[in-house]
């Protein structure tokens, strides 16, 4: 197989190259029912401060240990704030930062404290202060759906305590099977029961996500008043929002609805309104793992969610990569893409379906991956081209792009099939423990936090990254091309560019080679990202590149581009 990889000069001379020329006209294949046309986005007469975000998912306890102990912290994070602005992000998200008996702690047990893993409140507001002071938003994973077992609320509420006693969803016995939402998914007696015994009380409380994370009552006022209290607390604290987990569940009722029920987004809007009178430039973002029509529900007619995230066109996006991968689903709710053929209107259809719904364009936050995802570099084995593509498709996307800490330098994981291996820590550097601590151990070898006979994976894993030498953020900040390079200039045209952003045109064209063009399009500024999808190299002579220049060319020969290779082109400025 013939590959291209072009030295800086070589580079430079592409840039000269790549000007304007005339070229044949270019041809397409589109799916039967796509209309080619572009998909044109009317835009909002002024945008919040979101829709010109590009956000950073970080799981704290991975990313950076500033105190030696294993665990990723709060001054970690602020003495990587440096990085994360060479990288150009805006916007960050932290996932679960309070008290929690879990490693991951989506099962919290107090409102108002941080995880003491992770350092002080001090620590956290200084933080907060030293994110500011560089330009970025934070914004706090809350978990309104459920919390954890351990926590006083429940344990009142399984003694009968007034007024906790109605805090959490109560049953003196289980439901028939296809009598109650109950049973829907599971009988008790199996893995994912959603009823669970409580001994105390001698009755059955509805946990949806498991027995440790207990399903909070949001009819009951007290409930309500406290998530809003919550709320306002971290708010004041100086977040810039919220990501809020499991948004879907929120009341259940009736045999067949536990998910997006009327009084869910009637919830979200009540909520949205509370934080909107605390600050009116609060953003919150809502966790709808479901299909583009349901997730656009939260919208509420502009009342609800801010934003909301596309689950979709990771999928879709992996699927062209990597045609036999299949989507995971959450409870069954997402149609499966395992027979999805290598098509890229695919995107457009994305794009298009976003556009259909009933929510804005805008509205819509694509991502590749997430923590609760396999990793996309260990779907596509490491495969750097093809993270670049993925990359490039990402960000060619309209909306406003998250990226999960580590993909913007390929980082992998070592197997599927616990959680923890999607969340290993960050690789900094080629030293011991990869720069990510100064103890021996991370806390990924702290097996006593996933259970019996878990195996000790992680050492041989870590030793595997660092023998490939060019897996860690010192490595690929070193190479002009690598993935970290690809994803900064990414940021840098998302934030520059104005047809990257809702407003503009979306099309996209598949060549009879295989070759996918995606143009973006708004008031004469043009960006042209060129894919060739395909395992051998490609003629683009076809393409049209008049009065645009290259800004990511290493892997193009003249009119040839490399297998899996990538062109970005835009107009001038």
């Amino acid at each position: 197989m013939k590959t291209f990889s072009l030295s800086a000069i070589a580079l430079s001379l592409l840039l000269t190259a790549c000007q304007p020329q005339t070229s044949p006209p270019q041809t397409s294949a589109s799916a039967p029912g796509v209309s080619p046309a572009a998909t044109q986005v009317t835009g909002e007469a002024a945008s919040p401060w979101w829709q010109d975000a590009v956000f950073y998912q970080i799981w704290p306890r991975s990313f950076y240990d500033s105190n030696g102990d294993g665990h990723g912290d709060f001054n970690g994070m602020t003495a990587k704030l440096p990085y994360l602005a060479e990288l150009g992000v805006n916007a960050l998200w932290l996932t679960p930062m309070f008290e929690a008996p879990s490693y991951h702690g989506y099962d919290f047990t107090e409102f108002y404290q941080v995880e003491s893993d992770y350092g002080t409140m001090a620590e956290f507001a200084a933080f907060i202060d030293a994110a500011d002071a560089k330009g970025m938003k934070v914004i706090l994973d809350l978990v309104i759906n459920h919390i954890s077992s351990e926590h006083d609320w429940f344990k009142r509420s399984a003694a009968g305590e007034a007024p906790y006693k109605d805090y959490f969803i109560w049953r003196d016995d289980m439901p028939k099977t296809g009598s109650g939402w109950g049973h829907a998914w599971s009988d008790n007696d199996k893995p994912d029961a959603v009823w669970h015994y409580n001994k105390t009380r001698n009755a059955y409380y509805y946990a949806a996500f498991g027995a440790s994370q207990p399903d909070l009552n949001l009819r009951h006022p007290d409930v309500v008043a406290e998530m809003n209290k919550m709320a306002k607390f971290w708010l004041d604290k100086g977040v810039a929002g919220f990501r809020l987990d499991a948004v879907r569940f929120a009341m259940e009722g009736g045999p067949d609805a536990q998910a997006d029920t009327a009084e869910t987004i009637a919830y979200w809007q009540d909520f949205n309104q509370y934080v909107k009178s605390v600050n009116p430039q609060a953003y919150l973002v809502g966790e709808a793992w479901v299909d583009i029509p349901i997730a656009a529900r939260y919208y509420g007619d502009g009342t609800g969610l801010d934003q909301g995230f596309d689950f979709e066109v990771g999928y879709k996006i992996l699927g062209l990569l990597k045609p036999d991968a299949s989507g995971e689903a959450q409870f069954g709710t997402m149609q499966s893409n395992a027979k999805q053929a290598a098509d890229a209107t695919v995107l457009q259809q994305n794009v298009q379906q976003r556009n259909d719904s009933v929510a804005p364009l805008s509205f819509f936050a694509p991502f590749l991956t997430n923590h609760d995802q396999e990793r996309i570099a260990y779907q596509l084995e490491q495969h750097d081209a093809k993270a670049k593509l993925a990359a490039a498709m990402l960000f060619s996307s309209p909306g406003t792009p998250y990226i999960y800490y580590g993909e913007e330098i390929g980082l992998t994981q070592d197997r599927s099939g616990h959680d923890v291996f999607k969340r290993a820590p960050m690789l900094w550097d080629n030293s011991k423990q990869a720069g990510f601590t100064a103890a021996d151990n991370s806390w990924v070898e702290q097996l006593e936090l996933f259970g019996d006979n878990f195996p000790n994976w992680y050492p041989d894993f870590l030793t595997a990254q660092l023998s490939a030498t060019d897996r860690s953020v010192a490595a690929q900040q070193a190479q002009p091309d690598s993935i970290w390079q690809l994803y900064k200039l990414l940021i840098a045209q998302k934030k520059q560019r104005p047809e990257l952003g809702t407003d503009g045109s979306y099309d996209v064209k598949q060549l009879d080679n295989g070759v996918v063009q995606i143009s973006r399009e708004l008031n004469g500024s043009k960006s042209l990202f060129v894919l060739n999808l395909t395992d051998s190299a490609a003629d683009i002579s076809a393409i049209n590149r008049d009065g645009l220049n290259a800004g990511w060319a290493f892997d193009l020969d003249g009119n040839m581009l490399a297998a899996y290779g990538l062109l970005l082109l835009h107009s001038a400025p």
